[in-house]
């Protein structure tokens, strides 16, 4: 039902898009071939998304929400990049599998951000003042709680997109391939 775009094919407002993401990766995947059926989702996503990078949040920190949101919304295109961005920042392996099966963090900082995350995700938002205060026991800021806000939009977007496109993962990608438990 959704297309496979290329910048041949896609709509206008998509293709230089199309362009950029393919030079960046080196192949287009195949998520965003599929986004590209609506050029302001795919924008949206990607506006939102290099806006999270700018974030306070650490690089392992953005990436610890952005697996547990994609592991909670049962992505695997999004578990699978994500993991591959992990292993690319250097993360503890240990913490990359316990991300990916939602185990225990062996980080206690990561952990109260993942939790805080879950949290978030679970109240729509409407975290506990007992969760928050546990959040900011864990070193983080008010501010980055907004900031944890703003990975959870992006990347919900993202995992519903890919999840509702069916999007398959691409051939450089099947070495992080995950299913969701069971």
């Amino acid at each position: 039902m959704f297309t496979d775009h290329t910048v041949d094919t896609a709509p206008e407002a998509a293709r230089r898009t199309l362009a950029a993401t393919g030079k960046k990766f080196g192949y287009l995947p195949a998520a965003v071939a599929r986004l590209a059926g609506s050029p302001q989702l795919l924008d949206g996503f990607l506006k939102l998304s290099a806006m999270f990078e700018t974030t306070s949040l650490d690089p392992v920190e953005r990436e610890t929400v952005i697996m547990t949101v994609a592991t909670q919304h049962g992505c695997h295109v999004c578990v699978a990049m994500h993991t591959a961005a992990l292993q690319r920042l250097g993360a503890d392996p240990a913490l990359v599998t316990a991300l990916r099966a939602g185990e225990p963090l062996p980080d206690v900082r990561l952990l109260a951000l993942r939790e805080f995350t879950l949290t978030a995700l679970a109240t729509a938002g409407e975290v506990p003042d007992a969760d928050l205060a546990a959040f900011t026991a864990a070193g983080f800021t008010p501010g980055q709680a907004l900031e944890v806000v703003l990975g959870i939009g992006a990347y919900t977007l993202s995992t519903f997109a890919n999840r509702l496109t069916r999007a398959p993962l691409d051939e450089p990608m099947t070495p992080f391939a995950w299913a969701p438990a069971t």
